[in-house]
Protein backbone atom coordinates (compact mmCIF):
# COMPACT_ATOMS: atom_id res chain seq x y z
CA UNK A 1 0.00 0.00 0.00
CA UNK A 2 3.06 1.92 -0.21
CA UNK A 3 2.22 2.83 -3.45
CA UNK A 4 -0.50 5.97 -3.84
CA UNK A 5 -3.41 5.19 -6.68
CA UNK A 6 -5.34 8.27 -9.07
CA UNK A 7 -8.02 6.96 -6.42
CA UNK A 8 -6.25 7.29 -3.22
CA UNK A 9 -4.78 10.60 -4.46
CA UNK A 10 -7.93 12.03 -4.83
CA UNK A 11 -9.22 10.59 -1.42
CA UNK A 12 -6.01 12.46 0.04
CA UNK A 13 -6.82 15.75 -1.72
CA UNK A 14 -10.31 15.61 -0.52
CA UNK A 15 -9.91 15.27 2.83
CA UNK A 16 -11.68 13.87 5.55
CA UNK A 17 -12.52 15.52 9.10
CA UNK A 18 -12.73 12.85 11.04
CA UNK A 19 -9.43 11.04 10.73
CA UNK A 20 -7.15 11.30 13.59
CA UNK A 21 -3.71 13.25 11.84
CA UNK A 22 -0.16 13.21 12.45
CA UNK A 23 1.42 16.46 11.89
CA UNK A 24 0.12 17.58 8.47
CA UNK A 25 0.39 13.97 7.12
CA UNK A 26 -3.24 11.78 6.25
CA UNK A 27 -2.29 8.43 5.54
CA UNK A 28 -3.80 7.51 2.06
CA UNK A 29 -5.31 4.43 3.40
CA UNK A 30 -7.20 6.19 6.32
CA UNK A 31 -8.47 8.72 3.81
CA UNK A 32 -10.03 5.92 1.72
CA UNK A 33 -11.74 3.97 4.96
CA UNK A 34 -13.03 7.66 5.85
CA UNK A 35 -14.48 7.53 1.84
CA UNK A 36 -16.17 4.06 2.66
CA UNK A 37 -18.23 5.19 5.11
CA UNK A 38 -19.63 8.10 3.76
CA UNK A 39 -20.68 6.74 0.64
CA UNK A 40 -23.70 7.69 -1.43
CA UNK A 41 -25.29 4.00 -1.46
CA UNK A 42 -25.67 3.86 2.71
CA UNK A 43 -26.13 7.34 3.13
CA UNK A 44 -29.42 7.78 4.19
CA UNK A 45 -28.16 4.91 7.31
CA UNK A 46 -26.35 5.70 10.47
CA UNK A 47 -22.74 4.74 11.13
CA UNK A 48 -21.40 4.32 14.28
CA UNK A 49 -17.25 3.25 13.80
CA UNK A 50 -14.34 3.32 15.70
CA UNK A 51 -10.60 1.60 15.04
CA UNK A 52 -7.92 1.74 17.04
CA UNK A 53 -4.39 0.66 17.51
CA UNK A 54 -3.88 -2.16 20.37
CA UNK A 55 -0.49 -1.44 20.76
CA UNK A 56 -0.15 2.69 20.63
CA UNK A 57 -4.15 3.23 21.48
CA UNK A 58 -4.12 5.80 18.14
CA UNK A 59 -7.66 6.30 17.17
CA UNK A 60 -7.54 5.91 13.25
CA UNK A 61 -10.94 6.52 12.60
CA UNK A 62 -14.01 7.43 14.33
CA UNK A 63 -17.40 8.11 13.28
CA UNK A 64 -20.31 8.67 16.48
CA UNK A 65 -18.47 6.49 18.08
CA UNK A 66 -19.84 7.47 21.35
CA UNK A 67 -23.57 6.94 19.81
CA UNK A 68 -25.28 4.00 21.00
CA UNK A 69 -26.56 1.65 18.37
CA UNK A 70 -28.55 -1.86 18.16
CA UNK A 71 -26.18 -4.27 18.17
CA UNK A 72 -27.69 -7.02 16.93
CA UNK A 73 -25.50 -9.96 17.66
CA UNK A 74 -22.74 -7.91 19.05
CA UNK A 75 -24.62 -7.98 22.01
CA UNK A 76 -22.83 -11.27 22.37
CA UNK A 77 -19.73 -9.77 23.33
CA UNK A 78 -21.16 -8.42 26.29
CA UNK A 79 -22.79 -11.70 27.20
CA UNK A 80 -19.84 -13.65 26.58
CA UNK A 81 -17.35 -11.59 28.21
CA UNK A 82 -19.37 -11.49 31.23
CA UNK A 83 -19.56 -15.26 31.41
CA UNK A 84 -16.05 -16.27 30.97
CA UNK A 85 -14.90 -13.77 33.23
CA UNK A 86 -17.80 -14.75 35.62
CA UNK A 87 -17.76 -18.52 35.31
CA UNK A 88 -14.66 -19.09 33.99
CA UNK A 89 -13.42 -21.50 31.21
CA UNK A 90 -13.34 -24.40 33.08
CA UNK A 91 -17.63 -24.07 34.62
CA UNK A 92 -19.81 -27.11 33.37
CA UNK A 93 -23.63 -27.24 33.56
CA UNK A 94 -24.91 -29.96 35.87
CA UNK A 95 -28.29 -32.24 35.47
CA UNK A 96 -29.11 -34.79 38.06
CA UNK A 97 -31.51 -37.77 37.66
CA UNK A 98 -33.34 -38.64 40.75
CA UNK A 99 -35.67 -41.34 41.83
CA UNK A 100 -38.14 -40.55 44.32
CA UNK A 101 -39.54 -44.36 45.44
CA UNK A 102 -37.74 -47.38 46.46
CA UNK A 103 -36.81 -50.25 43.94
CA UNK A 104 -37.77 -54.21 44.50
CA UNK A 105 -36.75 -56.76 41.88
CA UNK A 106 -36.07 -54.16 38.99
CA UNK A 107 -39.14 -52.02 39.83
CA UNK A 108 -38.89 -48.23 40.57
CA UNK A 109 -41.94 -47.75 42.26
CA UNK A 110 -42.11 -44.23 41.99
CA UNK A 111 -41.01 -41.06 40.13
CA UNK A 112 -37.75 -40.40 37.99
CA UNK A 113 -37.16 -36.57 38.11
CA UNK A 114 -34.27 -34.99 35.98
CA UNK A 115 -33.81 -31.77 37.34
CA UNK A 116 -31.55 -29.22 34.34
CA UNK A 117 -29.43 -26.15 35.39
CA UNK A 118 -29.55 -24.86 31.62
CA UNK A 119 -27.77 -27.37 29.91
CA UNK A 120 -27.74 -26.06 26.09
CA UNK A 121 -25.47 -29.31 25.02
CA UNK A 122 -28.04 -31.88 24.69
CA UNK A 123 -27.08 -32.20 20.84
CA UNK A 124 -25.62 -33.39 17.63
CA UNK A 125 -22.59 -30.27 17.75
CA UNK A 126 -21.32 -32.14 21.16
CA UNK A 127 -22.51 -35.86 20.67
CA UNK A 128 -22.67 -38.18 17.53
CA UNK A 129 -26.83 -37.77 18.26
CA UNK A 130 -28.46 -36.02 20.65
CA UNK A 131 -29.64 -38.70 22.32
CA UNK A 132 -26.37 -40.41 23.28
CA UNK A 133 -26.25 -39.10 27.13
CA UNK A 134 -30.02 -40.30 27.43
CA UNK A 135 -28.95 -43.81 25.96
CA UNK A 136 -25.60 -43.34 28.65
CA UNK A 137 -28.39 -42.50 31.50
CA UNK A 138 -29.95 -45.69 30.33
CA UNK A 139 -27.92 -47.96 30.37
CA UNK A 140 -26.78 -46.90 34.38
CA UNK A 141 -30.50 -46.86 35.29
CA UNK A 142 -30.26 -50.85 34.52
CA UNK A 143 -26.77 -51.61 35.73
CA UNK A 144 -28.49 -49.66 39.09
CA UNK A 145 -31.03 -52.53 38.55
CA UNK A 146 -34.03 -50.80 37.64
CA UNK A 147 -35.67 -52.16 34.68
CA UNK A 148 -39.12 -50.95 35.40
CA UNK A 149 -40.48 -47.90 36.11
CA UNK A 150 -43.96 -47.61 37.99
CA UNK A 151 -44.57 -44.01 37.85
CA UNK A 152 -43.63 -41.07 35.84
CA UNK A 153 -40.42 -39.11 33.99
CA UNK A 154 -41.02 -35.80 35.77
CA UNK A 155 -38.85 -32.73 34.20
CA UNK A 156 -37.73 -30.41 37.15
CA UNK A 157 -36.88 -27.00 35.16
CA UNK A 158 -37.46 -25.27 38.29
CA UNK A 159 -33.63 -23.60 38.68
CA UNK A 160 -34.36 -21.34 35.41
CA UNK A 161 -37.79 -18.39 35.82
CA UNK A 162 -40.50 -19.63 33.53
CA UNK A 163 -40.35 -16.57 31.78
CA UNK A 164 -39.04 -18.50 28.26
CA UNK A 165 -38.55 -15.41 25.74
CA UNK A 166 -36.01 -12.56 25.34
CA UNK A 167 -37.66 -8.86 25.98
CA UNK A 168 -38.94 -7.54 22.63
CA UNK A 169 -38.90 -10.80 20.57
CA UNK A 170 -41.45 -10.40 17.70
CA UNK A 171 -44.04 -13.10 17.61
CA UNK A 172 -43.31 -13.53 14.04
CA UNK A 173 -40.11 -15.33 14.21
CA UNK A 174 -40.57 -17.69 17.48
CA UNK A 175 -41.61 -20.76 15.29
CA UNK A 176 -37.20 -20.77 13.88
CA UNK A 177 -34.69 -22.00 15.08
CA UNK A 178 -32.64 -19.08 16.38
CA UNK A 179 -35.79 -17.51 18.60
CA UNK A 180 -36.61 -20.84 20.85
CA UNK A 181 -37.29 -20.61 24.22
CA UNK A 182 -34.75 -21.19 26.68
CA UNK A 183 -35.03 -23.40 30.10
CA UNK A 184 -33.87 -25.32 32.76
CA UNK A 185 -34.13 -28.81 30.96
CA UNK A 186 -33.24 -27.97 27.01
CA UNK A 187 -32.83 -30.85 24.34
CA UNK A 188 -31.33 -30.83 20.30
CA UNK A 189 -31.58 -26.70 21.28
CA UNK A 190 -34.96 -26.59 21.88
CA UNK A 191 -35.73 -27.21 17.85
CA UNK A 192 -36.04 -29.79 15.11
CA UNK A 193 -33.38 -30.38 12.08
CA UNK A 194 -35.78 -31.44 9.47
CA UNK A 195 -33.70 -33.36 6.42
CA UNK A 196 -36.29 -32.37 3.29
CA UNK A 197 -34.91 -34.76 0.41
CA UNK A 198 -36.73 -34.01 -3.00
CA UNK A 199 -37.14 -37.07 -5.36
CA UNK A 200 -35.41 -37.57 -8.54
CA UNK A 201 -38.47 -37.42 -10.23
CA UNK A 202 -42.34 -34.65 -10.44
CA UNK A 203 -43.50 -38.33 -9.74
CA UNK A 204 -41.69 -39.06 -6.69
CA UNK A 205 -42.25 -38.33 -2.76
CA UNK A 206 -40.92 -35.93 -0.76
CA UNK A 207 -38.63 -37.34 2.20
CA UNK A 208 -38.91 -34.80 5.30
CA UNK A 209 -36.90 -36.24 8.55
CA UNK A 210 -36.47 -35.32 11.85
CA UNK A 211 -32.68 -35.57 13.31
CA UNK A 212 -35.10 -36.85 16.48
CA UNK A 213 -37.88 -39.02 16.18
CA UNK A 214 -40.47 -38.82 19.04
CA UNK A 215 -44.06 -38.61 20.00
CA UNK A 216 -43.79 -35.14 20.89
CA UNK A 217 -44.54 -33.34 17.63
CA UNK A 218 -46.35 -33.67 14.61
CA UNK A 219 -45.03 -33.03 10.97
CA UNK A 220 -47.24 -32.18 8.29
CA UNK A 221 -46.43 -32.39 4.72
CA UNK A 222 -48.20 -29.85 2.31
CA UNK A 223 -44.79 -29.54 0.17
CA UNK A 224 -45.39 -29.06 -3.84
CA UNK A 225 -43.46 -31.21 -5.79
CA UNK A 226 -41.94 -28.94 -9.16
CA UNK A 227 -39.69 -29.95 -12.24
CA UNK A 228 -39.19 -26.25 -12.95
CA UNK A 229 -39.62 -23.94 -10.06
CA UNK A 230 -36.74 -23.36 -7.68
CA UNK A 231 -37.03 -24.83 -4.12
CA UNK A 232 -39.17 -22.13 -1.99
CA UNK A 233 -39.84 -24.02 1.19
CA UNK A 234 -41.98 -22.44 4.01
CA UNK A 235 -41.96 -23.68 7.96
CA UNK A 236 -44.70 -23.04 9.93
CA UNK A 237 -45.45 -23.96 13.82
CA UNK A 238 -48.42 -22.18 15.61
CA UNK A 239 -47.59 -20.41 18.79
CA UNK A 240 -48.69 -22.77 21.70
CA UNK A 241 -48.77 -25.81 19.46
CA UNK A 242 -46.32 -28.62 18.12
CA UNK A 243 -47.99 -29.69 14.82
CA UNK A 244 -45.37 -28.71 12.18
CA UNK A 245 -46.37 -27.68 8.79
CA UNK A 246 -43.75 -27.86 5.49
CA UNK A 247 -45.38 -26.02 2.95
CA UNK A 248 -44.26 -24.52 -0.13
CA UNK A 249 -42.59 -25.52 -3.40
CA UNK A 250 -39.73 -28.97 -3.37
CA UNK A 251 -37.87 -28.69 -7.06
CA UNK A 252 -37.15 -32.51 -7.76
CA UNK A 253 -33.74 -33.93 -8.56
CA UNK A 254 -31.89 -31.03 -6.10
CA UNK A 255 -29.79 -32.09 -3.18
CA UNK A 256 -31.60 -32.70 -0.19
CA UNK A 257 -31.52 -29.41 2.35
CA UNK A 258 -32.55 -28.33 5.94
CA UNK A 259 -34.87 -26.41 8.01
CA UNK A 260 -34.89 -26.22 11.69
CA UNK A 261 -38.21 -25.43 13.36
CA UNK A 262 -38.35 -24.14 16.98
CA UNK A 263 -40.09 -26.82 19.21
CA UNK A 264 -42.24 -25.77 22.51
CA UNK A 265 -42.24 -25.84 25.98
CA UNK A 266 -38.49 -27.15 26.01
CA UNK A 267 -39.06 -29.32 29.18
CA UNK A 268 -41.79 -31.54 28.10
CA UNK A 269 -39.73 -32.03 25.07
CA UNK A 270 -36.89 -33.11 26.96
CA UNK A 271 -38.18 -35.44 29.72
CA UNK A 272 -40.82 -37.13 26.76
CA UNK A 273 -38.00 -37.97 24.48
CA UNK A 274 -35.87 -39.13 27.62
CA UNK A 275 -38.96 -41.21 28.36
CA UNK A 276 -39.11 -42.58 24.53
CA UNK A 277 -35.29 -43.78 25.00
CA UNK A 278 -35.49 -44.99 27.99
CA UNK A 279 -38.28 -47.56 26.50
CA UNK A 280 -36.25 -48.24 23.21
CA UNK A 281 -33.06 -49.35 25.88
CA UNK A 282 -35.36 -52.02 27.25
CA UNK A 283 -36.75 -49.58 30.61
CA UNK A 284 -40.32 -50.17 30.82
CA UNK A 285 -41.83 -46.47 31.93
CA UNK A 286 -45.67 -46.89 32.76
CA UNK A 287 -46.37 -43.18 33.08
CA UNK A 288 -46.23 -40.13 31.32
CA UNK A 289 -43.58 -37.34 30.69
CA UNK A 290 -44.43 -34.61 32.61
CA UNK A 291 -43.25 -31.02 33.19
CA UNK A 292 -43.64 -30.03 36.63
CA UNK A 293 -44.99 -26.82 36.15
CA UNK A 294 -48.11 -28.95 35.34
CA UNK A 295 -48.00 -30.34 38.74
CA UNK A 296 -49.99 -28.87 41.68
CA UNK A 297 -47.82 -27.77 44.69
CA UNK A 298 -45.08 -29.31 43.22
CA UNK A 299 -41.66 -28.33 45.26
CA UNK A 300 -38.66 -30.89 44.67
CA UNK A 301 -36.11 -31.21 47.21
CA UNK A 302 -33.13 -33.41 45.92
CA UNK A 303 -31.80 -34.76 49.50
CA UNK A 304 -34.63 -36.59 50.32
CA UNK A 305 -34.38 -38.68 46.66
CA UNK A 306 -31.68 -41.06 45.62
CA UNK A 307 -29.44 -39.54 43.06
CA UNK A 308 -28.73 -42.12 39.95
CA UNK A 309 -27.16 -40.11 37.84
CA UNK A 310 -25.18 -36.94 37.43
CA UNK A 311 -24.13 -35.55 34.29
CA UNK A 312 -21.97 -32.93 33.57
CA UNK A 313 -21.59 -30.67 29.99
CA UNK A 314 -18.84 -29.73 28.31
CA UNK A 315 -16.77 -27.14 29.58
CA UNK A 316 -18.18 -23.11 28.78
CA UNK A 317 -14.77 -22.39 26.38
CA UNK A 318 -16.46 -25.12 23.98
CA UNK A 319 -19.84 -23.58 24.53
CA UNK A 320 -18.76 -19.72 23.83
CA UNK A 321 -16.95 -21.25 20.81
CA UNK A 322 -20.20 -22.30 19.47
CA UNK A 323 -21.94 -19.00 21.52
CA UNK A 324 -19.73 -16.91 19.59
CA UNK A 325 -18.36 -18.82 15.86
CA UNK A 326 -22.46 -19.96 15.22
CA UNK A 327 -24.35 -16.89 17.25
CA UNK A 328 -26.09 -19.55 18.88
CA UNK A 329 -28.57 -16.96 20.42
CA UNK A 330 -29.82 -20.25 22.80
CA UNK A 331 -26.23 -20.23 24.75
CA UNK A 332 -26.39 -16.91 25.03
CA UNK A 333 -29.76 -16.37 26.78
CA UNK A 334 -28.67 -19.20 28.74
CA UNK A 335 -25.44 -17.99 30.11
CA UNK A 336 -27.43 -14.75 31.07
CA UNK A 337 -29.52 -16.82 33.52
CA UNK A 338 -26.84 -18.93 34.50
CA UNK A 339 -25.04 -15.96 35.68
CA UNK A 340 -28.44 -15.29 37.76
CA UNK A 341 -28.51 -18.88 38.82
CA UNK A 342 -25.15 -19.06 40.24
CA UNK A 343 -25.16 -15.61 41.68
CA UNK A 344 -28.56 -15.66 43.27
CA UNK A 345 -30.01 -19.32 43.24
CA UNK A 346 -32.49 -18.09 40.68
CA UNK A 347 -31.76 -18.58 36.81
CA UNK A 348 -34.05 -14.95 36.19
CA UNK A 349 -32.53 -12.49 33.15
CA UNK A 350 -33.04 -10.23 35.81
CA UNK A 351 -30.38 -11.46 38.43
CA UNK A 352 -27.90 -12.43 35.48
CA UNK A 353 -28.25 -8.94 33.46
CA UNK A 354 -26.86 -7.43 37.46
CA UNK A 355 -23.95 -9.91 36.95
CA UNK A 356 -23.01 -8.67 33.47
CA UNK A 357 -23.51 -4.93 34.57
CA UNK A 358 -21.08 -5.44 37.33
CA UNK A 359 -18.59 -7.24 35.02
CA UNK A 360 -18.95 -3.81 32.65
CA UNK A 361 -18.68 -1.45 35.90
CA UNK A 362 -15.65 -3.45 36.33
CA UNK A 363 -14.42 -2.21 33.13
CA UNK A 364 -15.23 1.61 33.12
CA UNK A 365 -18.59 1.10 31.36
CA UNK A 366 -21.29 2.75 33.50
CA UNK A 367 -24.45 0.80 33.34
CA UNK A 368 -27.03 4.25 32.71
CA UNK A 369 -24.93 4.60 29.19
CA UNK A 370 -25.99 1.52 27.66
CA UNK A 371 -29.44 -0.98 27.33
CA UNK A 372 -28.86 -4.50 28.19
CA UNK A 373 -32.64 -6.18 27.48
CA UNK A 374 -31.26 -9.96 25.77
CA UNK A 375 -28.49 -11.85 26.13
CA UNK A 376 -27.97 -12.11 22.02
CA UNK A 377 -29.32 -8.95 20.55
CA UNK A 378 -32.33 -10.72 18.90
CA UNK A 379 -34.63 -8.01 20.71
CA UNK A 380 -34.59 -4.36 19.43
CA UNK A 381 -34.31 -2.95 22.72
CA UNK A 382 -30.55 -3.39 22.97
CA UNK A 383 -28.33 -0.49 22.95
CA UNK A 384 -24.86 0.19 22.79
CA UNK A 385 -21.97 2.30 21.86
CA UNK A 386 -19.04 1.56 19.11
CA UNK A 387 -16.61 3.11 22.13
CA UNK A 388 -18.08 0.54 24.45
CA UNK A 389 -17.44 -2.27 22.60
CA UNK A 390 -13.96 -1.76 21.53
CA UNK A 391 -13.60 -0.92 25.65
CA UNK A 392 -14.60 -4.65 26.32
CA UNK A 393 -12.72 -6.18 23.68
CA UNK A 394 -9.64 -4.27 24.65
CA UNK A 395 -10.01 -5.60 28.27
CA UNK A 396 -10.99 -9.14 27.31
CA UNK A 397 -7.80 -8.98 25.15
CA UNK A 398 -5.46 -7.80 27.55
CA UNK A 399 -7.16 -10.23 30.77
CA UNK A 400 -6.03 -13.66 31.76
CA UNK A 401 -8.40 -15.47 29.12
CA UNK A 402 -7.34 -13.18 26.27
CA UNK A 403 -5.71 -15.99 24.01
CA UNK A 404 -8.78 -18.30 24.51
CA UNK A 405 -11.21 -15.31 24.37
CA UNK A 406 -9.94 -14.39 20.80
CA UNK A 407 -10.15 -18.01 19.66
CA UNK A 408 -13.71 -17.77 20.32
CA UNK A 409 -14.69 -15.28 17.22
CA UNK A 410 -14.89 -16.07 13.88
CA UNK A 411 -12.07 -15.81 11.34
CA UNK A 412 -12.60 -13.79 8.10
CA UNK A 413 -13.04 -15.97 5.35
CA UNK A 414 -11.93 -19.35 7.67
CA UNK A 415 -14.58 -20.19 9.86
CA UNK A 416 -18.34 -19.65 11.56
CA UNK A 417 -20.54 -16.65 10.60
CA UNK A 418 -17.35 -15.09 8.37
CA UNK A 419 -16.16 -18.18 6.89
CA UNK A 420 -17.81 -16.59 3.49
CA UNK A 421 -16.66 -13.04 3.78
CA UNK A 422 -13.35 -11.93 3.14
CA UNK A 423 -12.41 -14.78 1.02
CA UNK A 424 -9.60 -14.28 -1.70
CA UNK A 425 -8.89 -10.69 0.11
CA UNK A 426 -6.09 -9.17 2.06
CA UNK A 427 -8.61 -9.42 5.57
CA UNK A 428 -8.63 -12.83 4.73
CA UNK A 429 -7.55 -14.79 7.75
CA UNK A 430 -6.57 -12.09 9.52
CA UNK A 431 -9.95 -10.53 10.68
CA UNK A 432 -11.32 -12.00 14.24
CA UNK A 433 -14.64 -10.76 15.10
CA UNK A 434 -18.34 -11.15 16.17
CA UNK A 435 -21.14 -10.45 13.64
CA UNK A 436 -24.78 -8.68 13.91
CA UNK A 437 -27.70 -9.21 11.91
CA UNK A 438 -31.49 -8.16 12.61
CA UNK A 439 -33.22 -6.25 10.19
CA UNK A 440 -32.08 -2.80 9.00
CA UNK A 441 -28.81 -3.03 11.35
CA UNK A 442 -25.65 -4.92 10.86
CA UNK A 443 -22.07 -4.48 13.06
CA UNK A 444 -18.93 -6.00 12.60
CA UNK A 445 -16.75 -5.77 15.93
CA UNK A 446 -13.46 -7.19 16.88
CA UNK A 447 -9.75 -7.47 15.85
CA UNK A 448 -7.60 -7.30 12.31
CA UNK A 449 -3.71 -7.55 11.72
CA UNK A 450 -2.05 -5.08 9.54
CA UNK A 451 0.61 -6.39 6.81
CA UNK A 452 2.96 -4.71 9.44
CA UNK A 453 1.71 -7.02 11.87
CA UNK A 454 -0.03 -3.93 14.25
CA UNK A 455 -2.96 -4.85 16.06
CA UNK A 456 -5.79 -2.99 15.18
CA UNK A 457 -9.19 -3.49 17.00
CA UNK A 458 -12.81 -2.11 15.67
CA UNK A 459 -16.58 -1.63 15.99
CA UNK A 460 -18.47 -1.07 12.66
CA UNK A 461 -22.20 -0.44 13.53
CA UNK A 462 -24.81 0.44 11.03
CA UNK A 463 -28.56 1.02 11.81
CA UNK A 464 -31.41 2.35 10.05
CA UNK A 465 -30.16 0.64 6.38
CA UNK A 466 -32.55 -0.29 3.59
CA UNK A 467 -30.45 -2.03 1.29
CA UNK A 468 -29.33 -5.50 2.16
CA UNK A 469 -26.54 -7.02 4.38
CA UNK A 470 -24.52 -7.61 1.38
CA UNK A 471 -24.11 -3.74 0.61
CA UNK A 472 -23.33 -3.21 4.52
CA UNK A 473 -20.46 -5.93 4.48
CA UNK A 474 -18.85 -4.35 0.99
CA UNK A 475 -18.29 -1.70 2.81
CA UNK A 476 -16.69 -2.88 6.05
CA UNK A 477 -14.88 -6.25 4.20
CA UNK A 478 -13.53 -3.30 2.02
CA UNK A 479 -12.25 -1.36 4.85
CA UNK A 480 -11.01 -4.55 6.64
CA UNK A 481 -8.97 -5.25 3.61
CA UNK A 482 -7.74 -1.79 3.53
CA UNK A 483 -6.75 -2.11 6.84
CA UNK A 484 -5.07 -5.75 6.33
CA UNK A 485 -2.79 -4.37 3.35
CA UNK A 486 -1.42 -1.07 5.57
CA UNK A 487 2.05 -0.85 6.13
CA UNK A 488 3.46 2.15 7.59
CA UNK A 489 4.65 4.37 5.28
Amino acid sequence: MKQLSLLLVISLLAGCQSLRQTGSNIHPTRATIAQAFEGAELGHAHWGVLIQSTQTGETWYERNPDRVFMPASNQKILTSAAALMTLGPDFKFVTRVFRNGSVTDGVLQGDLIVQGQGDPTFYTKFYNDSTDPFRNWAKKLSDAGIKRIEGRVIGDDDHFEDASFGHGWSLNYLDTWYAVETGALQFNENYLDLRIAPPATANGKVEITPNVASNYYQIVDQTRLSATEPNSVRISRPFGSNVITVSGVVKAGTPPFERSPSIGNPTLFFATVLREVLISEGIQVTGEAVDCDTLENWSFRPENSTLLVSHDSPPLSEILRGLMKRSQNLYAETLVKTLGLESTGLGSFAAGKAVVQDRLEEMGIDSATYAFMDGSGLTRYNFVSPRQLVTILEHMRESEHGKLWKSLLPIGGVDGTLRNRMKGTAAAGKVLAKTGTISNVRCLSGYVTTADGEELVFSFMLNGHLLSSRNADAVTDKVLSLLAEYSSP
